[in-house]
């Protein structure tokens, strides 16, 4: 008898069936047309790097997340990639470095981590995306953020919902008119929602942050209350820009003090949510390279859970079937018409039970 377990995939693995891989297979290719009809040129980085080169070249990015071995050539630690972003900045800071700025990249292909979370127990995930490189000026993140908006209606996502986010607002306001003795613990205040421990933890002149959540026109207008000597106007204004680029095209949303997920952003960081879909779709923002320096504008989606939610209804299309001695030459036109064949090895081929809408029947295309 056969042992099953034998087969068992590592927890948080999976294998992508017809219907879940037909839809993958069209939502990357669509993301990519978009990303490409836009500008942007694509970059193909290996799965595997020197695990130096991959944990130093942007913060945030930890040893502890990554699948590591040694290389029997060169005897140093490799690394399976945890985010493309990291190697696409490494090539415009190596490859490209004399490339003429803003360079516009894109980028598709698999990720993988140690392991997940009790939330998102997936350990391996397609991630698709776009690097602004050489700015990160208001218009570069205006873009940014509209072009994953095309991207996702693209891929045929709905209800699309873009939440904004201020990564450095707390230094900002510390540096200024609201001085903090513990930034940090007053930011751990601020991602529990905890308005008493927020006050005990000297961080009292912060609890209007608490409420410069939510929808983006009434979000704005309760951080005024904390725009003293007009520290925060650029902040403001910048995500009022960005925010008019898109009106109509998504649901807008302020969460001015959240960071997961945005450890090396820099001024400005946005997550992607759809309708119909759990969890994010994807994240994005202004940062600078690792090692560089260079600063730098970009999005990444990772679109697996739309793939759930969208692979029951896939479109795998119907196929011809092609029976014994049929004539290429039909067949070549079918197939480019957009047709999709099946020929017939035996006699004993059944059309029906091999999936075949329709059998071609001399010159003819028969409906079964």
């Amino acid at each position: 008898m056969t042992d099953r377990t034998t087969d068992l995939l590592p927890e948080g693995l999976e294998d992508r069936l017809i219907q879940s891989a037909a839809a993958v297979t069209r939502i990357e290719r669509a993301v990519l047309d978009t990303l490409t009809a836009h500008g942007y040129d694509r970059v193909r980085p290996p799965l595997i790097e020197f695990e130096g080169s991959l944990a130093a070249r942007m913060d945030g990015v930890s040893r502890n997340h990554m699948f590591r071995f040694v290389d029997p050539k060169s005897l140093r630690t490799l690394a399976l990639r945890g985010d493309i972003t990291v190697q696409v900045g490494r090539i415009a800071a190596t490859s490209l470095v004399e490339a003429p700025r803003p360079l516009r990249l894109a980028y598709a292909g698999q990720v993988v981590k140690i392991a997940g979370t009790a939330l998102e127990p997936r350990r391996e995930n397609l991630q698709l995306g776009a690097e602004l490189i050489g700015t990160d000026s208001v218009a570069a993140a205006s873009e940014i953020v509209e072009l994953a908006i095309a991207a996702l209606e693209a891929a045929g996502a709905t209800g699309i919902s873009v939440d904004f986010t201020m990564p450095d607002l707390i230094d900002v306001l510390a540096d200024g008119p609201l001085p903090l003795a513990d930034r940090e613990a007053v930011q751990r205040k601020l991602d529990m929602k905890d308005a008493g421990a927020l006050t005990e933890a000297g961080g009292a002149d912060y609890l209007p942050l608490l409420f410069a959540t939510g929808a983006l026109p009434e979000a704005l207008a309760e951080l005024e209350a904390l725009n003293k000597d007009s520290v925060l106007d650029s902040r403001i204004e910048a995500i009022s820009q960005i925010a008019a680029r898109v009106d109509g095209r998504a649901r807008l949303t302020l969460d001015p003090t959240e960071r997961h997920g945005f450890e090396y952003q820099s001024w400005f960081g946005f997550t992607l949510y759809a309708q119909g879909v759990r969890g994010e779709l994807g994240r994005g923002g202004t940062y600078r390279i690792g090692g560089s320096g260079e600063v730098a504008t970009g999005f990444s989606l990772y679109p697996e859970e739309l793939v759930e939610a969208v692979k029951a209804g896939e479109d795998i299309g119907e196929k011809v079937f092609l029976p014994l001695g049929h004539d290429p030459v039909i067949a070549a036109k079918l197939r480019a018409d957009g047709k999709r064949t099946l020929a017939a090895l035996s006699e004993a081929d059944d059309a029906g039970a091999l999936g075949c809408s329709h059998r071609l029947e001399g010159v003819e295309v028969k409906r079964l």
